[in-house]
């Protein structure tokens, strides 16, 4: 496999794992909810919501290099 296509392979690796960590969050957050804990259950809102950003970033960047490459 080339350089490139692993590096691509990693950051949607990255961006998965990313992901699995924001929909950890969002289950704790519900559970915080459901227990009227609403300082928890909004902190780990945010945290998913950083780990989504993080994701995003990482998506962002692997369309900017498609982009790049790609010609019309």
């Amino acid at each position: 496999m080339s350089d490139e296509l692993e590096a691509a392979a990693r950051l949607y690796d990255e961006a998965a794992e990313e992901l699995d960590r924001a929909a950890a969050h969002c289950r704790r957050s519900a559970e915080h909810f459901r227990n009227r804990e609403v300082p928890r259950g909004a902190a780990h809102a945010w945290a998913a919501r950083g780990h989504v950003l993080e994701a995003e970033a990482r998506l962002d960047a692997q369309a900017r290099t498609h982009a790049s490459k790609s010609s019309v």
